[in-house]
């Protein structure tokens, strides 16, 4: 594997999966449906995209304290990001990441990091994030 970038970890973990990137900020509430793991916003740019077990890059997350609420539905529905890769770091959504393995949900992985470092690597290339915030691939890049 070779290191692509290191982020700041906000929720420490390990995860693994395909690259995802939403081109716009969302909002978890009214904007991703927990139960499908789909971005349900009809006007987001990537409405209709599943998020369950990518790894996600946003820019940031528009939110409010039901963000947390939402991401502990998605730990609850299994249908979570793998990571979760942000350029502007949120409280909220890591606080419900953070819950939600106090309850005993598998952890979801949240780094802070730019995600134009990321521009280089091609939709869908599997991507591995650990605890100290690197993020890594196969191949180079």
């Amino acid at each position: 594997m070779d290191v692509v970038i290191r982020g700041r970890p906000v929720v420490p973990a390990r995860g693994e999966g395909p690259l995802r990137r939403l081109t716009r900020p969302i909002s978890l509430w009214g904007g991703v449906d927990p139960v499908g793991g789909v971005v349900s916003d009809p006007r987001h740019p990537e409405h209709g995209l599943s998020v369950a077990g990518t790894v996600l890059v946003i820019p940031a997350s528009i939110g409010s304290s039901s963000s947390s609420a939402i991401m502990l539905e998605l730990m609850r529905e299994r249908t979570t990001p793998a990571a979760i890769l942000i350029g502007e770091a949120d409280a909220i959504l890591s606080l419900g990441v953070i819950v939600g393995i106090e309850l005993g949900y598998p952890a979801v992985p949240v780094i802070e990091l730019d995600p134009a470092e990321l521009a280089d690597i091609p939709e869908g290339t599997i991507l591995t994030v650990d605890e100290e915030g690197r993020v890594a691939h196969a191949g180079g890049g």
